[in-house]
């Protein structure tokens, strides 16, 4: 049945027959402007979807797109930054150093790259995290020259995909029954009396000067053309206390870095370079 309307002796609209509590709906007419943008809304949707690429395979009578607009505007920064990235190309990583605007322009490039690229693995600020190199300090297992971070950079640390990768595999001496468990015990004594400071002798010394110092030095000052870690320092990669360096011992810690040489441009990696050795830990 269908609900009695009226008129509404106060206002003179009618009701829509809905009654509440003595309350009497109005069946009140939304105003003309309403109506009149809403139906210049549904006309525009029309004229949008003909004039625009509103569906798959449909570009639109204008033929425009957002892309072709960010297209023209990456050429202009392109050709903005072209001197720029020319003269970085042309000097030697030594010499952008000299000059200020050089060195500022490369500065600005490698942070962003680094945001980019590095900062997963070795931090926002460069701080590392265990198994991820301090960038900030001065304890660089490579070297920490400009040379020598490019080349880092460029060729990664263990990565198979580039043949002039830095490589350096220690000896896992446990799994390998190269050293028994109280040898092993000795040697980490040893390494760790070297962190402190320390000059201890007996059977860790003997054991250290047999199977580690050829390669980390008789005192542990490292040797950063074999990729050897100073150990004769409180800096440590993979933790410094006793269990960790047995651990270290035992298994031996294989990390890897991307080579980057494949996936950015010489400048850019020029720019990194730059920007890690500028942080504070640079040679």
């Amino acid at each position: 049945m269908a609900a009695e309307t009226e008129k509404d002796p106060v206002t003179g609209t009618e009701t829509t027959g809905h009654e509440w509590d003595g309350i009497k709906e109005l069946n009140t007419p939304l105003p003309r402007w309403w109506i009149i943008i809403f139906w210049l809304t549904v006309i525009w949707s029309g004229l949008y979807y003909i004039v625009y690429p509103t569906f798959p395979g449909w570009k639109g009578i204008w033929d425009y797109t957002a892309r072709k607009d960010v297209s023209v505007e990456m050429k202009e920064v392109q050709a903005g930054r072209a001197e720029w990235l020319n003269k970085l190309a042309a000097a030697s990583i030594e010499d952008i150093g000299k000059d200020g605007e050089l060195l500022a322009f490369a500065m600005a490039g490698g942070r962003a790259a680094f945001a980019d690229n590095c900062a997963p693995c070795h931090g926002s600020g460069g701080a590392g995290g265990p198994g991820y190199p301090n960038l900030l300090d001065d304890d660089w297992i490579w070297g920490g020259t400009l040379e020598n971070i490019q080349t880092t950079v460029t060729h990664g640390i263990r990565w198979a995909q580039d043949d002039d990768t830095r490589m350096s595999d220690m000896p896992r001496f446990g799994v390998d029954e190269m050293l028994d468990k109280s040898q092993i015990s000795a040697v980490a004594d040893h390494v760790l009396s070297l962190s402190s400071g320390g000059a201890a002798e007996g059977e860790g010394a003997e054991i250290f000067a047999e199977n580690c110092a050829a390669c980390h030095g008789e005192s542990g000052q490292g040797n950063a053309e074999l990729g050897a870690p100073r150990l004769s320092d409180a800096i440590w990669l993979y933790g410094g206390d006793k269990a960790a360096i047995v651990e270290t011992i035992t298994k031996a810690r294989r990390g890897v870095m991307p080579s980057w040489g494949g996936r950015l441009d010489e400048v850019t990696i020029k720019q990194l370079a730059v920007y890690v050795h500028s942080l504070g830990g640079g040679q």
